[in-house]
């Protein structure tokens, strides 16, 4: 397991009144690495892994914790004008700090093939079987313009499955109002080093090392908080 000692972010000094010290406890850090930069390999590569999580990932919680500290300032200030400003910042640091957390707990070098039990049932009910889930799942996320995300989600109203995409860094249930349960990173960034511009490539890698275990674990908790 990889550690993110050396990228954490601090804590503020706790002494800029309520609101800062609300803001040093959420304070957001990059999360530990289940498995080595190498260990997805050949479906992703060591050089992309490094640079996705140490470079990529570790700018949007750098660039999260700055935004809540001035949304915390113009809190404390009553800027209001400072805190509408503010909110695309958040938006898309918080979501790429989400995202991202996410994608990295469902893939394994030890993933791929196909989920069992209830997962496998319930994708079996919500799309006639398994390889259509997985075919409209690649599909969508092929076709997302520019950057995005395509996702496995848990309608909580409903409860049932569906597919959806989401532009940016744009998490996926303040957005639509599914629970994540499997990510898929499109942004270039995830995959040109090694596949360049045939992202049907990646997407066909990416089912190889699906952490079957952890989506089961992500429906289960979305199921049991309806």
């Amino acid at each position: 397991m990889l550690s993110a000692t050396a990228t954490v972010i601090k804590s503020v000094p706790k002494h800029v009144g309520a609101l800062g010290t609300l803001a040093s406890r959420l304070k957001h850090t990059l999360p530990d690495l289940p498995y080595d930069f190498n260990a997805l390999e050949p479906a992703i590569s060591a050089e992309i892994m490094q640079i996705h999580y140490t470079k990529h990932h570790a700018t949007y919680v750098n660039n999260l914790n700055i935004a809540e500290e001035k949304l915390a300032e113009a809190m404390e200030t009553n800027n209001v004008n400072q805190v509408i400003q503010l909110q695309p910042a958040l938006k898309f640091n918080g979501g790429g700090h989400i995202n991202h957390s996410i994608f990295w707990q469902v893939l394994s070098p030890n993933g791929g093939g196909q989920p069992s039990g209830d997962l496998m049932e319930v994708i079996k009910r919500d799309f006639g079987s398994f390889e259509a889930m997985k075919t409209e799942l690649s599909n969508a996320s092929v076709a997302v313009q520019g950057s995005g995300w395509g996702w496995l989600g848990f309608n909580p109203v409903s409860k049932r499955l569906r597919v959806a995409t989401c532009a940016n860094q744009d998490p996926l249930q303040p957005t639509t109002g599914l629970v994540p349960l499997f990510g898929i990173d499109v942004w270039e960034h995830a995959y040109y080093l090694q596949y360049k511009n045939v992202r049907p490539d990646y997407l066909k890698a990416i089912w190889n090392i699906v952490n079957w275990d952890k989506v089961a674990q992500n429906l289960h908790n979305a199921t049991m908080a309806c």
